[in-house]
């Protein structure tokens, strides 16, 4: 069923709607007639309904699919349409504070690898939001400015890549005994000179190329060198996760209790990190932060789950990752949307 315009609802009925809405937000359980006749409006002032009067709007509501009564329960709560609705025409987001802009800012901004930054920030993004907090990694290519292989024992070295930004990382790589300390270094040279500027794929093909076609000056022993000290890099590259996920714990409250089938649907989906890579991935498109909401996603189909995505950019502009949330459908919209964005603006500093 398509979503109606929210101005399809007179104004009493918006303001039923919404009560509904925010009161099973605020609490995951539906909202009766009794508790909405003691609310009060958007203006403060009271309803001023009977819970005859209201009962009747929310009779009108569940017809238009936007509120259901579940099982034989008085209360009424939102269907995933009547969310869509109100998300999409309702809602008035609530921006991060100064304490939680300046929490997320100091996990992005700690030193160490991107790795590390990312997962702290996802860690920070489920405690803030009581969701998991999930983050696509960057798909990373570095370019080389120096390779340096150094000695550490008789079967070890320790490849030094220094990239072209200034960033060093070291790898430890097997090589074959008793090699002579003069072949490391003419391995290092040979990197460094020929392959310097070059991405990490462009240098393994490069030199695959160079070897095949006997146009290295290389003897055999640094021939074996040189692709160690590539393929260990290459080898680490696609061992990189994909997605950090953190905060799988605060999928489980009271709430959730009840319904302990849809937990083991939900916790099986957050195994499946390439599913849900795919799911993020759809959101790198978007100019701003994407909902999905329980059905509207496949992958969350069956565990009911929203999903609240938002992609990150470098200093040029192009996007390198999603940052966002996964939780309950019953989850704090207003104040988790502009969360995700604020995190995401956080981290295209920290990539760029």
């Amino acid at each position: 069923m398509a979503s109606l315009p929210i101005t399809e609802l007179n104004a009493r009925a918006r303001e039923i709607f919404r009560l509904a809405v925010e009161g099973y937000i605020a609490s995951g359980l539906p909202v009766g007639s009794r508790t909405l006749a003691g609310a009060k409006t958007s203006s403060g002032a009271a309803l001023n309904l009977s819970p005859a009067s209201i009962r009747s709007v929310l009779h009108e509501l569940e017809g238009l699919g936007l509120l259901a009564a579940p099982h034989t329960s008085a209360g009424r709560m939102p269907t995933e349409l009547g969310l869509r609705l109100f998300v999409d025409g309702m809602m008035q987001v609530a921006e991060p504070s100064a304490e939680e802009r300046a929490a997320i800012e100091r996990q992005v901004s700690q030193p160490g690898p991107i790795e590390a930054a990312l997962a702290a920030t996802s860690t920070i993004l489920s405690d803030l939001s009581a969701c998991a907090g999930v983050v696509m990694v960057p798909r990373r290519d570095p370019r080389l400015a120096q390779l340096q292989l150094v000695p550490l024992a008789r079967d070890r070295a320790l490849a030094v890549m220094v990239g072209v930004d200034g960033s060093v990382e070291n790898r430890v790589v097997e090589i074959p005994g008793g090699i002579a300390p003069g072949a490391l270094e003419q391995a290092s040279n040979y990197i460094s000179a020929h392959l310097g500027g070059r991405t990490l794929a462009d240098a393994v093909l490069a030199i695959a190329a160079e070897i095949a076609s006997g146009r290295s000056a290389l003897d055999a022993a640094s021939r074996d060198l040189v692709e160690r000290g590539l393929a260990v890099w290459s080898e680490d590259a696609t061992r990189r996760p994909v997605l950090i996920v953190r905060g799988q714990a605060n999928l489980l409250d009271e709430t959730t209790l009840t319904d302990l089938e849809r937990v083991r649907l939900l916790l099986e989906d957050l195994e499946s990190k390439q599913s849900v890579a795919e799911l993020l991935d759809t959101a790198r498109e978007a100019d701003s932060t994407r909902i999905f909401i329980g059905a509207e996603n496949r992958l969350f189909a069956l565990s009911g789950s929203s999903v609240i995505a938002s992609p990150y950019r470098d200093r040029d502009g192009r996007v390198v990752g999603v940052v966002g949330v996964i939780g309950p459908t019953r989850l704090n919209y207003a104040r988790v949307v502009p969360m995700v964005d604020f995190t995401a603006q956080s981290l295209g500093k920290l990539i760029g």
